[in-house]
């Protein structure tokens, strides 16, 4: 844990936000695509009707923190990191970092959830328009298709040769077990709009022959049985500890007796206080779902056993998001 050491050192954390909120007007405006080559100030206000003086003021900002690059009076983005920055690239976290402008109004919120409200009633995971949710988790897949392959080993399917990917979006880890495992045939469970997101992806990776697609909500529907190893990855933290119960029900009923359940997510220390950034992510959990948070091992191992599960066992510490928690359908 890295404490303050002095009043310089808290007034800087007080100030940890200016970059961060000049990185989300930058992605909201679509400066980064705007700039793709070299152009004035004056001539992008003109163009897109904004105000010349605020503009140049962020673009001096951005340029400052490394994200544009300044010369002669004219602007663009670097070049190494267009790829990243640009709606259109391939490898854009784009829609990350809009969704992260989202997250900033929800955390605006913060004191009055303390002090009023004590909540929201905003569904996890929901968009109000389909487009930035498809955006989105085309976004996750460049930012998690980097950790898939490491998570499938840390897991180590073994003998396992029916998958459910439960909320498995656009396919990213369904496609990392299948590429490490050749006999194994998997089932990617998601909402419906996300389904055909996962139907291009896994047909581009050239893997459809080995995956049933099934629509459906697991709040409200049950799961397709037969499984002998279940992934519910980055899901945990939008529930209560109550729909995560029911949530591990439906998972224990589509797995045969010996099936294996595998969570990935933040998995807090006892205290709750680290890691650091799972402590931050209860608070993204508590502006932006009812019920959510992020959870210890024994919060985990508790709901699993209510379950039925057995076995459970910490396999991977979190390292941010990446812990690793397993447990087994009894024979």
């Amino acid at each position: 844990m890295n404490t303050p050491a002095n009043p310089q050192e808290i007034l800087a954390l007080s100030r940890n936000f200016m970059e961060c909120r000049a990185l989300l007007t930058g992605a909201e405006l679509n400066i980064f695509n705007h700039l793709a080559d070299f152009a004035a100030s004056r001539e992008l206000a003109e163009k897109q009707g904004w105000h010349e003086r605020p503009l140049t003021v962020v673009l001096d900002a951005l340029t400052a923190i490394g994200l544009l690059i300044k010369k002669d009076g004219l602007y663009r983005t670097d070049p190494d990191l267009l790829p990243f920055l640009r709606s259109d690239s391939p490898n854009t976290v784009l829609p990350m970092i809009r969704h992260a402008a989202t997250i900033w109004k929800n955390w605006s919120n913060l004191t009055r959830i303390v002090t009023e409200t004590g909540g929201v009633e905003r569904t996890a995971g929901s968009f109000e328009n389909p487009e930035d949710q498809k955006a989105f988790i085309g976004a996750m897949h460049v930012v998690g298709r980097v950790n898939a392959p490491k998570i499938v080993q840390a897991i180590n399917p073994g003998s396992a040769r029916r998958l459910i990917d439960v909320g498995g979006a656009s396919g990213t880890y369904t496609i990392a077990f299948l590429e490490a495992s050749a006999e194994m045939t998997a089932t990617l469970f998601d909402l419906p709009d996300v389904v055909d997101m996962g139907r291009a992806r896994i047909t581009e990776a050239g893997l459809m022959d080995r995956v049933t697609l099934v629509a459906g909500n697991f709040r409200t529907d049950s799961l397709p049985s037969g499984h002998d190893l279940a992934l519910v990855s980055a899901i945990i933290h939008m529930n209560s500890p109550e729909q995560n119960v029911d949530l591990y029900k439906k998972i224990f009923d589509a797995l045969v007796p010996g099936g294996r359940i595998v969570i990935r997510d933040h998995v807090m220390k006892p205290d709750n206080t680290a890691p650091k950034s799972g402590a931050l992510f209860a608070i993204n959990m508590l502006v932006g779902t009812p019920g959510g948070g992020t959870y210890t091992y024994a919060e985990i191992k508790t709901g699993l056993a209510a379950a039925g599960f057995e076995n459970v066992k910490l396999i991977q510490e979190d390292d941010p998001m990446m812990g690793l928690v397993e447990a087994y359908r009894p024979l």
